[in-house]
């Protein structure tokens, strides 16, 4: 059995993998090929388990998870070609985010677990990898929650059993990348309903991530003059037959933006949130939700200036709208309080 071992960074939104050589014989020491590992969309058979507290000294639960899996049998590699993947709650209260202990089948690049699926692309069939998990920090204007049941670091590992191939992103075709785009941006959605902020901004960003590989294809349409539509009526391929038209492909690339300068708000992110808003209006300068997100990200930012202009640009497109006029007077509230306090300050300067 091969050991892998891996220190995974902990930062949100998302985790790095950093691979520690020594972990792997030379013998069968390789780096990330795609001849050996899984790749986007490949069913991946896995099973985790914490490990003993870092200082040496065993908790019962972490004991009680070892036993656990050293008790089992090793198992013949099935055949998960038929396979479809485990159905679970992405868990908020595990930093592995997956049932620890048992067989899980996830299809990598959906954003389930991100930690357990960043270690799996590394590891090929028939490997353990064991990972230390540790916070490097928030960073600015970012917030989480740490999960209650688990002090990091810690130390788990996670085992791959078996795998069917996927893809790279640069080997799917136009017509693949829109089906995961797709895919993800109603995923997003039922995440963010489900309460799920981190994990709709996870599939938000994946698909604008795919979305950005379809611009050359959408921008040829555009300088030809003609749209996918029309390249559907002319080109009968497979490929080609499902892609956006560049005029669908502009409306889902803000919605996108949008979407996630949403999450970012609510995650208390109002840089990140402005920026994403500001590239949702000027792709759809017609979307209300992405100026009044704007207006938001600056109001958290204290650019009320930004903010009001923001907030207009909706009132020109919703003139009745409540929100929007509910902002304004609280703009107004605030530059009036920021007005007395400046003023305030310069009588005590020059008194």
């Amino acid at each position: 059995m091969v050991i892998v071992i891996m220190t995974v960074l902990m930062s949100p939104p998302g985790c790095q993998c950093v691979p520690e050589d020594s972990g792997r014989s030379s013998k069968s020491g390789h780096a990330k090929s795609s001849s050996y590992c899984p790749r986007l969309g490949s069913l991946c058979r896995v099973r985790a388990w914490l490990k003993a507290d870092m200082d040496g000294a065993e908790s019962s639960v972490s004991e009680k998870d070892d036993d656990k899996i050293l008790d089992q049998p090793d198992q013949s590699v099935p055949d998960i070609t038929e396979a479809v993947a485990t159905a679970f709650p992405r868990c908020h209260d595990s930093v592995l985010q997956v049932p620890l202990g048992d067989w899980t089948t996830l299809r990598l690049g959906e954003g389930q677990c991100d930690i357990t699926e960043a270690c799996v692309e590394w590891m090929r069939a028939g490997e353990k990898c064991e990972i230390l998990l540790s916070q490097v920090g928030n960073g600015p204007n970012v917030s989480i929650t740490q999960p209650a049941e688990e002090n990091l670091p810690l130390c788990a590992t996670v085992e791959l059993q078996a795998f069917t191939q996927g893809k790279e992103s640069w080997e799917m075709s136009p017509a693949e990348k829109w089906e995961w785009v797709k895919s993800h941006k109603e995923r997003g959605g039922v995440r963010f309903r489900s309460g799920d902020v981190w994990g709709a901004a996870d599939s938000y960003s994946r698909a604008l991530k795919l979305l950005i590989t379809l611009h050359g294809h959408n921008r040829e349409a555009e300088n030809k003059g003609q749209d996918a539509e029309e390249q559907r009526d002319t080109n009968t391929s497979d490929e080609t037959q499902h892609l956006p038209s560049a005029n669908e492909f502009r409306t889902i690339k803000a919605e996108l933006h949008s979407n996630l300068s949403l999450c970012q708000l609510k995650l208390k992110q109002p840089e990140r949130a402005k920026a994403s808003a500001a590239k949702a209006t000027q792709l759809e300068p017609a979307g209300a939700k992405a100026w009044y997100r704007l207006g938001q990200a600056c109001q958290m930012l204290n650019e009320l200036e930004e903010a009001k202009q923001a907030f207009r640009e909706l009132l020109k497109l919703q003139p009745e709208s409540p929100a929007a006029l509910k902002a304004l007077k609280d703009v107004a509230s605030r530059e009036k309080e920021t007005n007395a306090q400046l003023g305030l300050r310069l009588s005590k300067m020059f008194s």
